[in-house]
């Protein structure tokens, strides 16, 4: 899955990453574990049979970076009589138009299309009675994919979210911000469902906390608007968003707005995720010769996540390491890069004058590293290149554009966080 491995920095220990980094990236394709729960007109959940024969008609609603690819798979099994699928722009799932409305909606950052998915999806789930049936198919994405919003401008909504994603929050806070804004997100889209479904789901969440996929759009909300307004505080975003934003979260902080709802509606899984596929990169690098080690559950600010992961190619007596998670940057430069390339540089800045040499990669499973058209990067010690400059501007992208690494993938379809490897070389 990796389009250009002849441009990167090859050595025997790079040519292995790529391999175990390929494992990766064809272990996060969603339909191979729909497979387990999907049959033929069927649905399958531990020892409970659901046959959706006994139903009047079958609604299909697939959301997020996933959606085109689940939606395929799942529509060759069952007998849809209708379905909404919303997908970033530039993917073009192969189903039936007389069947299936496709929106192509706006990622990162919402945009008008996402507004009219957000209402597409209220009238059509109202629409539905008693003997109906709903399948959900939820990936990471989501939340910009599809909108409403809650008293605030879709301009209003839009600058939120272009705030949040440079402030350094974590995805479950971004989300908690995002469901108090919002009439669909934290379980309120199927508050008012008329019939039965199901949601399943592609993590893209650390510990899979369901309420953060997608903004927890198919089930329940643990958080509350005063959770949100200490949010705003710890990252100091008073001042920066819409006067609207503070107005709303404040009305439901004191009892005037309705809470998101704090019960599940109907039963939601998490068919995959991030540790399943470090698993499979791991069994992979040991069948490579190497001996490995996993850090999985990565998260928080860049600069702990490189003094981790370095002290464990350092220390570590495994000579791979294997990692995955989801970092936060703190964007304060006008550089170009994401964080699997800015973890690369920063790793390559840490390790390049130790004892031995190391070649790192980190990319993301969907193909899209921050503002680039890139996964992420490789890069071996074996150089020597001044990578602070691009690192105090947030430019990675540009550090690899020159010198060589830059991870090109296409859009993947799968969203299962971000992957690396880090290989000391053995003398």
């Amino acid at each position: 899955m990796i389009k250009n491995p002849s441009k990167l920095p090859l050595n025997t220990n790079s040519r292995a990453i790529l391999t175990i980094l390929n494992e990766g990236l064809e272990s996060s394709i969603s339909s191979t574990y729909l497979k387990k729960y999907i049959l033929k007109n069927k649905i399958q959940v531990s020892s409970s049979l659901v046959n959706l024969k006994n139903y009047n008609r079958i609604f299909l609603i697939a959301i997020g970076k996933s959606a085109g690819a689940m939606a395929e798979y799942v529509s060759k099994k069952i007998n849809f009589n209708n379905g909404i699928v919303i997908v970033p722009k530039g993917i073009e799932p192969k189903l039936k138009k007389s069947i299936f409305k496709i929106i192509r909606s706006g990622h990162p950052i919402p945009n008008q299309n996402s507004f009219n998915a957000g209402k597409k999806l209220i009238s059509f789930l109202n629409e539905t009675t008693k003997n109906d049936f709903v399948i959900f198919l939820i990936s990471g994405g989501g939340s910009a994919l599809s909108v409403f919003p809650d008293s605030i401008s879709l301009r209003d909504k839009i600058l939120v979210n272009e705030i949040l994603l440079r402030s350094g929050a974590n995805i479950n806070q971004i989300a908690c911000i995002r469901k108090h804004l919002s009439l669909i997100k934290g379980g309120r889209l199927i508050q008012n469902m008329n019939c039965d479904g199901i949601s399943f789901l592609v993590s893209d969440v650390i510990g899979d906390d369901i309420g953060s996929i997608s903004s927890g759009i198919t089930y329940c909300d643990k958080s509350s608007f005063q959770d949100a307004l200490k949010i705003i505080k710890k990252f100091s975003l008073e001042r920066k968003l819409p006067n609207s934003v503070i107005s709303v979260l404040k009305s439901g902080s004191d009892g005037k707005i309705l809470e998101t709802p704090k019960k599940p509606m109907i039963k939601n899984i998490v068919i995959l995720n991030n540790s399943m596929c470090l698993l499979k990169m791991k069994s992979k690098s040991d069948k490579l010769g190497y001996k490995t080690n996993v850090i999985s559950n990565i998260t928080g600010n860049l600069n702990q996540v490189t003094k981790l992961i370095a002290s464990a190619a350092v220390n570590s007596k495994s000579n791979c390491i294997v990692f995955g998670g989801e970092p936060t940057v703190n964007v304060i430069g006008h550089g170009k890069g994401g964080r699997n390339q800015e973890l690369v540089l920063r790793l390559y800045e840490k390790l390049k004058h130790k004892k031995y040499n190391f070649t790192i990669a980190s990319i993301g499973t969907d193909g899209i590293d921050g503002n680039t058209k890139f996964a992420g990067s490789l890069f071996s010690t074996d150089y020597e290149y001044d990578g602070i400059p691009y690192l105090k501007n947030n430019d990675s992208s540009s550090f690899f554009k020159k010198f060589g690494g830059l991870i090109k993938t296409g859009i993947t379809q799968s969203n299962v966080n971000d992957i690396g490897v880090i290989i000391r070389h053995i003398p």
